[in-house]
């Protein structure tokens, strides 16, 4: 298939751009570059005859319009979006901006562009979201596909009025639309802002391992390679219309996420005194912090086969080999902005 995959720069949408290119596909990354985007996450797929690459932003109709023309896409992969919690709570406009107005103009020039063609029935318009639209969980339960709503922060609630767009789009219009929802990412090429990289790099610079709160939180690890092969298994094959919820069934809290990092960094790269876990400071929690996220995968499972193939131990420690290997993709990222600083105080 010919792609166009939106926020092919960032973690998510790199790693569909690997995965997309390693199988055969023709893939166009279209990404509006902004802080956390990084091309050095493309590797080798960004050398493959069948990649190319769109400077463009998903807020400007008429690039999308170009784009949509000229490259004639058998189906959209929309993976961009601000998605740091910590930034949408100092900063939401980016968010509304991005997610809310950006999906708008995109779902428009995929509508123009698939009803100029005659409305072909293997098109598809796959919007990737995620676990956070539906709120909180308590001790037990965990996300269906109709669970309702209830997001909690300016991230959320943009990427919940975008699934909205979304699913109206294909209502309203007859647009071929699916969606995913997936619980928390983690691997190669994460932005050092998140939970992991952020444990892995303080420990070994000798700096505090902070965890909010008490660290009880907890969500479903899901790594995202794992995801990668889900989201092209839903274009491939998923109905239309309808959404997979993807999960790693890797519950753990954050404290025990930052614990087997540290264990796991006591061997692979002993500190000189005493163990990384004695660099574990607890701060303030952030507003709004949710207090548990679970995924049922059942309906990806039962109708498309799928389960993730790895555990969260597995993926830790193949996570951390790669961040110790690889500093000169991560170090520079560290001079960008916000990078290293307390996000998400505002109250």
């Amino acid at each position: 298939m010919k792609l166009v995959v939106t926020g092919g720069a960032g973690f998510i949408g790199s790693a569909v751009v690997r995965l997309a290119i390693a199988r055969g596909h023709e893939v166009l990354n279209l990404d509006a570059l902004t802080y956390a985007a990084c091309l050095a996450s493309l590797g080798s797929a960004a050398d493959d005859p069948h990649y190319s690459f769109s400077h463009t932003d998903i807020r400007n109709r008429a690039a999308l319009d170009e784009v949509f023309a000229a490259f004639e896409p058998d189906a959209v992969m929309h993976l961009a979006a601000e998605s740091h919690v910590d930034r949408s709570i100092d900063g939401p406009a980016d968010f509304i901006s991005t997610n809310v107005t950006g999906t708008f103009h995109l779902l428009e020039a995929a509508r123009q562009y698939w009803t100029a063609r005659g409305r072909p029935k293997g098109f598809r318009f796959h919007h990737i979201s995620t676990d956070e639209v539906f709120g909180s969980l308590g001790p037990s339960g965990k996300f269906t596909e109709t669970t309702p709503y209830d997001p909690r922060s300016p991230y959320s609630a943009s990427k919940a009025a975008s699934d909205h767009l979304v699913r109206a789009w294909g209502e309203t219009y007859g647009l071929p639309v699916v969606l995913t929802n997936c619980s928390n990412n983690y691997g190669p090429f994460q932005f050092p802002e998140k939970l992991i990289p952020v444990t892995i790099i303080n420990a070994i610079s000798g700096k505090e391992l902070p965890i909010y709160g008490k660290g009880d939180n907890v969500r479903d690890w899901l790594h995202v390679e794992d995801h990668a092969d889900a989201l092209l298994l839903v274009l491939e094959r998923g109905q239309r219309g309808r959404s997979y919820n993807i999960g790693g069934e890797n519950e753990r809290t954050n404290l025990q996420i930052v614990e087997r990092i540290c264990a796991i960094l006591d061997r692979l790269r002993p500190a000189p005194n005493g163990s990384y876990a004695g660099q574990i400071s607890f701060v303030a929690d952030r507003p709004g912090h949710d207090r548990r996220y679970a995924i049922d995968p059942a309906r990806i499972r039962e109708e498309l086969g799928w389960r993730p193939s790895m555990t969260v131990d597995e993926g830790l420690e193949q996570t951390v080999a790669w961040y110790l290997a690889n500093e000169a993709w991560w170090r520079p990222l560290l001079e960008r902005t916000g990078v290293g600083r307390r996000l998400g105080v505002t109250s």
